[in-house]
């Protein structure tokens, strides 16, 4: 079958997932992107350019695919005689998604989301705790209007939602041996975006914590960061000085899996995250995590490794991430075990359950 994949935001775990499904389905999709920047205007724009940019060309196809970051109810509204049935996929909402500090709520993105969803034939979220978030969230923000409360937006979102995993791009099965060993200090990783809702403040609060221990450590500090460097960034360059083997992302993704591959520890401080694409390709190439006990992270860790790798409070990380880089060896099976976990993760498993997906959307089920 022939399907159309429409991404505004083309970049991160975004970028990631189109990429992934397209290389990976046994149908053919076609990609048309924009950018990841400006997420705002993307939401509530994008629909208005890709209008145009697909034209007629929309009726050629069996179905189409987009992410949250678009006004799907407006794009159907401007092709109601050549959009086929869509599905969205939701990496993030705007009813849950953290506000950055000194902002205020913009109400109009939150009914984005509400609009997208019941113009979706079908909708995916990344995780069960993004499901359930959403649905919590939905009847707060409805309570929010004055009066004429669409109250039965719950039942017709809800009766056609689902939760899909994304594909992950590392082998299915088998352990990935490191690059080289290890005889420096414990190589801690930090692959999540340079912004506010991954916490970086209390990431580099504990750092400092363990140091005064006397652990020791090096770290890299990989991931996207925006345009203008964080502060903790900055200052941490200073601070951690030499210790910092790495500081921004890296050329190739060659690169990236080579510096992960090397990693001993990988850290969460994150106040927002539905999936944790980056938490889990450390993981599967053999970094040992540390991750709250909220989120996404006890849905995608293995029941019987939540003692050892979910922390309850900044405390109990600190004392966690002492002991590792103590005795870093004590957890080499553990860091086997969650290593082959992780590969349930992989687009060899997963693309399947996304093929039917648009099967059954193409054949109107």
């Amino acid at each position: 079958m022939k399907f159309l994949f429409i991404e505004p935001f083309f970049g991160g775990s975004h970028r990631e997932f189109a990429e992934g499904l397209v290389e990976n389905t046994r149908h053919r999709i076609d990609l048309i992107t924009l950018p990841a920047r400006f997420w705002k205007w993307r939401m509530r724009g994008a629909a208005l350019y890709f209008v145009k940019k697909c034209g007629s060309a929309l009726s050629a196809y069996d179905g189409l695919i987009t992410s949250d970051l678009m006004s799907l109810a407006d794009f159907k509204a401007l092709t109601p005689d050549t959009c086929p049935a869509a599905l969205v996929y939701f990496h993030e909402s705007q009813l849950t998604y953290p506000l950055a500090p000194g902002a205020e709520m913009d109400y109009q993105f939150g009914f984005t989301d509400i609009t997208t969803s019941l113009a979706g034939d079908r909708i995916l979220f990344n995780s069960e705790m993004h499901r359930n978030a959403f649905f919590e969230a939905l009847p707060r923000f409805l309570k929010m209007m004055p009066d004429y409360r669409p109250g039965w937006v719950m039942d017709a979102i809800r009766s056609k939602a689902g939760v899909l995993y994304p594909g992950c791009r590392f082998p299915a099965a088998g352990l990935i041996e490191p690059q080289q060993p290890n005889t420096a200090p414990p190589l801690i990783i930090w692959n999540h975006r340079w912004e506010f809702d991954k916490d970086p403040d209390t990431f580099f609060e504990v750092l400092d914590a363990v140091l005064q221990s006397g652990c020791e450590f090096r770290l890299a500090l990989l991931g996207e960061s925006a345009r203008t460097v964080p502060k903790p960034f900055l200052s941490a360059r200073d601070r951690f000085g030499r210790r910092v083997v790495r500081y921004g992302s890296v050329a190739s993704r060659d690169d990236y899996i080579g510096w992960l591959k090397n990693g001993d520890i990988t850290i969460s401080t994150a106040i927002q995250e539905n999936f944790g694409i980056a938490t889990v390709e450390a993981i599967r190439h053999g970094c040992l995590p540390l991750l709250p006990r909220r989120l996404s992270y006890p849905e995608i860790i293995p029941v019987d490794c939540h003692g050892q790798v979910l922390y309850r409070d900044s405390g109990d990380l600190v004392a966690k991430l002492k002991e590792r880089l103590n005795h870093l060896s004590k957890f080499q099976e553990l860091r086997d075990s969650l290593a082959e976990a992780m590969g349930k993760y992989s687009w060899q498993h997963q693309i399947e359950r996304f093929d039917r997906e648009l099967e059954n959307l193409a054949r109107g089920r």
